[in-house]
């Protein structure tokens, strides 16, 4: 979208108008250049099938309020991606109530890259952040795009574990893109903002409600090839994004548990549904139509050397537990979580049931 020929102000002002929405706009773009209705009076609008109170709100628009988002859109270098643009994802276009308008901060071109969501609990356990930091990780490292909501635990660590791969990862957020939500995760933001994309439908400024994470859900399983959950609990809004993505015909996969982990219960559950079980990347790049390089275990940094990793020096040849070892390597978990994932590749330690055991410099 050309955002100073004027265009902006005229897809801003269609989108702030109350009533006015996708369904009829793309009826009406099939016959009339939508920048052109602002010209209309009353009476022609009604005549193109608009409503009184619609053509009532759209004559009175509020270009002064107009004006303000262009301003807060120029000072945050923020993207537009209107629906009728190239950029906006061929995918997303298709489902229902698509979003008129895409405010992108970071990297566009991410958009129509091939995707797959992570999606989980956000009181997740330890072990549930290491699987979706993993599975993160190996997907990134397999070419594959990994979007998820910015929100607390799973989708954290979603997003960590993209950015310790190749740092591919869209954000989609239930605020405006300027937003930082939750306040905890604005180093991670920033750090998204640098390698991957934030993302969303709701305009500058905008902040946290309850009613726009819903929403926030149909966009992240829409540009999507499939959505990943990892744990919640049967009533979890994550369920809300699998229902999104079943809608849009989308793969969805599940990370089973222990029957009695109660953030088990909705992978548990999808998967008598007929959700795919999946134990590692290669579960999913065998179902989504990708052709994927099939190194997905290369490094693309060297490991540190025994002496000097904290990590390694915190696991002994008996079992240590992932508690243990951030205890005694002092590291937040997200950064031992993905040094561990580096160690495990290079065959310095092994995954066991209750944690990781290192193994003899010989083998």
């Amino acid at each position: 979208m050309d955002q100073s020929s004027g265009k902006l102000a005229h897809w801003l002002a269609l989108y702030m108008c109350k009533g006015l929405g996708i369904k009829t706009l793309l009826a009406l773009s099939t016959n009339y250049s939508l920048g052109s209705l602002f010209d209309l009076s009353h009476d022609k609008l009604l005549k193109l099938g608009l409503t009184a109170n619609q053509a009532s709100n759209l004559l009175n628009t509020n270009w002064q309020q107009v004006s303000h988002y262009e301003q807060l859109i120029t000072l945050n270098n923020i993207t537009v991606v209107c629906i009728f643009d190239a950029l906006y994802p061929e995918d997303l276009r298709q489902i229902a109530s698509a979003p008129l308008l895409l405010f992108c901060r970071g990297d566009v071109s991410l958009l129509s890259a091939p995707q797959i969501a992570i999606v989980g609990s956000r009181n997740a356990t330890p072990s549930g952040l290491e699987i979706a930091s993993e599975f993160a990780y190996e997907l990134t490292l397999a070419g594959i795009t990994v979007t998820s909501g910015m929100a607390r635990g799973i989708d954290g660590a979603a997003h960590k574990g993209s950015l310790a791969g190749t740092g591919k990862t869209i954000a989609v957020l239930g605020t405006g893109v300027d937003i930082y939500y939750p306040k905890r995760h604005k180093l991670l933001t920033d750090q998204v903002l640098e390698s991957g994309l934030l993302v969303s439908e709701f305009l500058p400024g905008t902040a946290a409600h309850a009613h726009n994470f819903p929403r926030r859900n149909r966009i992240i399983s829409g540009l999507s090839l499939g959505v990943l959950i990892v744990e919640a609990e049967i009533k979890s809004g994550s369920l809300i994004t699998v229902r999104y993505a079943l809608e849009q015909n989308k793969e969805v996969f599940a990370v089973p548990g222990s029957i009695k982990n109660p953030l088990a219960q909705a992978s548990h559950f999808l998967i008598k549904q007929g959700a795919k079980l999946v134990e590692n990347v290669a579960d999913i790049l065998d179902e989504v139509s990708f052709t994927y390089d099939n190194n997905v275990c290369s490094k693309e940094q060297p490991i540190q050397a025994n002496s000097q990793c904290e990590v390694l020096n915190s696991i002994g040849f008996e079992v240590t537990s992932v508690d243990d070892i951030v205890r005694r390597a002092q590291w937040p978990i997200d950064k031992v979580l993905a040094r561990l994932l580096d160690l495990e590749l290079d065959d310095q330690i092994e995954r066991v049931l209750d944690g990781y055991i290192k193994l003899s410099a010989g083998r």
